[in-house]
């Protein structure tokens, strides 16, 4: 399988994987990407993955549809009328080349969810480069047991998530902890691949652990910086969490 990054609006990426003549599209929010893809391959569309239902994500649905008719697997938790096989937590899709693992990741929205096939999970827009998506309609305990089980698979998992937030995350993240080499030397990583045209992402796992401050709500130096911001001390990571995710609102 080939999986490939289609650029969208100002920092979306629709992941498209491509199994011999056909494709599937995950959060597809714009659809004349996909189209123009499919077109220049002579590929046929096989389905369309839905992490949750926020317009950048979904947008495309219809469009595509319309030229390419195929099953639209989304969250049952969440209102996207497009969706035709809704899914939750331990199911399993089967597209061409992988069967993937639906997990509920709550926190950015409700009911988003994320999709497994080791080693690639695409996760929409809880996990992120060095970061996690903001808290819109879930709460800072959801989300951050949300990152707390996609923290917990495998080490050479490959993240697709769907903005090119790296570089932005990362500031953050050298704020957070300004001693931290894993942090500095993937900005340097990253710069470079930005100067290039590239994406930053996807990325493994691991080496998220040891740059993304938002997994690392246990170390002293983040404890220590997230109660220098919110003023008090943090009672166990996830008050770490939250905090975290409250100064990285304002940063």
């Amino acid at each position: 399988m080939q999986i490939i990054p289609l650029p969208a609006f100002r920092d979306n990426y629709i992941w498209l994987l491509r199994h011999g003549t056909t494709a599937t599209v995950v959060d597809p929010g714009d659809a004349a990407p996909v189209l123009r893809y499919l077109a220049d391959e002579g590929l046929s569309l096989s389905a369309i993955l839905i992490t949750h239902h926020h317009s950048d994500h979904v947008g495309g649905i219809e469009a595509l549809l319309a030229s390419h008719p195929a099953p639209v697997y989304g969250p049952a938790r969440e209102s996207i009328p497009a969706i035709t096989r809704p899914v939750g937590d331990g199911e399993v899709v089967s597209v061409p080349g992988a069967d993937f693992q639906v997990i509920d990741v709550p926190g950015h929205t409700a009911g988003h969810v994320a999709y497994y096939a080791a080693p690639m999970l695409f996760c929409g827009d809880t996990l992120f480069a060095a970061g996690c998506g903001r808290i819109f309609e879930g709460t800072p305990a959801q989300l951050y047991a949300s990152l707390e089980r996609l923290a917990g698979l495998p080490g050479d998992t490959q993240v697709y998530c769907t903005h090119e937030y790296t570089l932005s995350n990362l500031a953050f993240a050298a704020a957070v902890e300004p001693a931290n080499s894993a942090v500095t030397e993937r900005i340097a990583r990253c710069q470079a691949l930005r100067a290039d045209e590239r994406p930053t992402v996807p990325f493994q796992l691991d080496g998220e652990r040891h740059s993304n401050p938002f997994l690392r709500t246990r170390e002293a130096d983040v404890v220590r910086q997230a109660e220098a911001q919110a003023g008090r001390s943090l009672n166990g990571p996830e008050e770490v969490f939250a905090a975290l995710r409250e100064w990285k609102n304002r940063f």
